[in-house]
């Protein structure tokens, strides 16, 4: 289970606590305003903001004292951060090994990866040529190479024509079924929330309210 326990944070005039427990195979979304504090509070439990008091637990352990890339997390941004001047292989190699030299087994997990997204075969295509939602494929086939259990989205679908968002949701929505990932998405829309057959909580005033 992943755990926010009275998860404070201030900035400026904005003040944040942060109540949640999500189960460790589920999907929850956070919806709210821009502005709100969305992606503050996945900024809190990924480790990119330090939080003034309360706690991040994932199995009943604090991650606090963890930086970012120990987290048992990964996240899909909206920007997909690729290198276009890589290929798809480069730029999932580097999620393993920054050197791109990869052992059997890596190049292994690396192509069932791509298999997992539709994009069998494409390895050696530059990143620069991707449409979007081919880009959104390879992010999230980085995700599954990190093979972290928690996956923080945040608006990945947003930037996308609506064929390809329906594409993508639904792909997302089954990847996170056939890994058993705890997933949290932030997002403005109801239906993406409704296609990844997520709880849904909203945030308001700073705060969360109950689930619907």
């Amino acid at each position: 289970m992943l755990e926010l326990n009275e998860l404070r944070f201030s900035f400026g005039k904005d003040a944040y606590q942060f109540d949640l427990s999500v189960d460790t195979h589920s999907t929850t979304a956070i919806m709210g305003k821009s502005g709100s504090g969305k992606s503050t509070l996945l900024n809190l439990i990924a480790g990119f903001l330090k939080p003034g008091s309360g706690d991040v637990q994932w199995q009943q352990e604090s991650l606090l004292s963890l930086p970012t890339e120990q987290r048992p997390i990964t996240t899909l941004f909206q920007q997909h951060n690729l290198f276009p001047h890589l290929t798809i292989h480069q730029n999932l190699a580097l999620g393993i090994n920054p050197s791109l030299k990869l052992d059997q087994e890596q190049e292994q997990q690396l192509r069932q990866s791509l298999d997992a997204v539709g994009m069998t075969g494409m390895e050696n295509q530059g990143a620069i040529s991707l449409s979007g939602g081919e880009q959104q494929r390879v992010a999230l086939a980085r995700c599954l190479l990190r093979q972290r259990p928690i996956l923080l989205m945040d608006e990945p679908f947003s930037a996308l024509d609506e064929a390809t968002r329906e594409s993508m949701q639904a792909l997302t929505r089954e990847t996170i079924k056939n890994n058993k990932l705890c997933a949290i998405i932030v997002t403005h829309s109801h239906h993406d929330a409704t296609a990844l057959n997520a709880n849904t909580y909203t945030l308001v005033n700073g705060r969360l309210d109950s689930p619907t």
